[in-house]
């Protein structure tokens, strides 16, 4: 059974064995490929003849940019609902001190 080395005896990593994932390089490749990706879907209006039930949803767009709206609101909904939910970290503290002192002598016999 193998084990792996102690923390101060593992070699460090190089930089070119990062995860491509987490390459400045990948992230900016999948950046470009994401938007032309989306961009093609907005595209394809062109080419698809939508029945629009409303005015406003016959617009060239209207639903990459209602998304998008979509999106960002509920990102600011959650930050919003974050303040008011958002407790102190000390939240659960008891104010009268350790457990260990309430315990009653009952409890002692263990």
């Amino acid at each position: 059974m193998s084990r792996s080395p102690r923390p101060e005896q593992r070699p460090e990593p190089r930089p070119d064995s990062d995860h491509w994932l987490v390459r400045p390089r990948s992230i900016r490749l999948m950046w470009w490929i994401f938007g032309a990706i989306l961009a093609l879907t907005v595209a394809g209006q062109l080419f698809v003849h939508f029945h629009a039930y409303f005015k406003v949803d016959g617009w060239f767009g209207f639903y990459a940019i209602y998304g998008f709206v979509t999106c960002v609101a509920m990102v600011v909904g959650a930050k919003l609902l974050g303040f008011v939910l958002k407790r102190p970290d000390d939240y659960y503290a008891d104010d009268t001190g350790p457990v260990s002192e309430h315990v009653g002598e009952d409890d002692q016999h263990v």
